[in-house]
């Protein structure tokens, strides 16, 4: 005798079928992102004016520069890739030098993105518990960040010396 499919426990193994397949895309649209380009044009004058961060609080619509290698844009926390600058908040290792120095880069930052047009390409979040978004900010052809190391004003990361110390 041929036994008849049970349409409860059907229905039941397509119930959890679905679920799993929900969390996975739940959990893939939470997982940090692979290194893959998103590039967004931006342009002085659309809209897009930065001014230092300070102490301003996070938002929705948060758009500053918070030192020579991080930035919020409408909201989004953006650690600039491949280059890394002295800390204007506390003094690491170079103490009052390395302030000066930090405080000349976010201002050299502030200045390139606020008088030339620039692109932004995104990638995939940084491993910092901010997890903070990893871009490359490009003025003509060249990222911001190799104009501030030719300035003296950054290093290349992770392998650059740290002069300020």
């Amino acid at each position: 005798m041929k036994k008849r499919p049970d349409y409860l426990t059907m229905l039941c193994a397509a119930l959890a079928f679905t679920a799993v397949a929900s969390l996975g895309w739940v959990a893939w649209g939470q997982a940090p992102q692979p290194d893959v380009p998103r590039a967004v044009a931006q342009q002085p004058g659309s809209g897009v004016r930065l001014t230092m961060c300070g102490n301003r609080r996070n938002s929705a619509d948060k758009t500053c520069v918070v030192d020579g290698d991080t930035l919020w844009l409408n909201g989004e926390n953006i650690r600039l890739k491949d280059f890394d600058t002295p800390e204007p908040q506390s003094a690491i290792c170079g103490g009052e030098a390395e302030v000066a120095l930090a405080k000349q880069a976010s201002a050299r930052l502030l200045e390139l993105l606020n008088n030339n047009p620039w692109t932004i390409e995104r990638f995939g979040l940084d491993s910092t518990s901010s997890k903070r978004r990893l871009a490359t900010i490009r003025i003509n052809g060249q990222d911001v960040g190799d104009v501030l190391i030719e300035e003296g004003l950054a290093r290349r990361w992770p392998d650059g010396e740290e002069f300020w110390c």
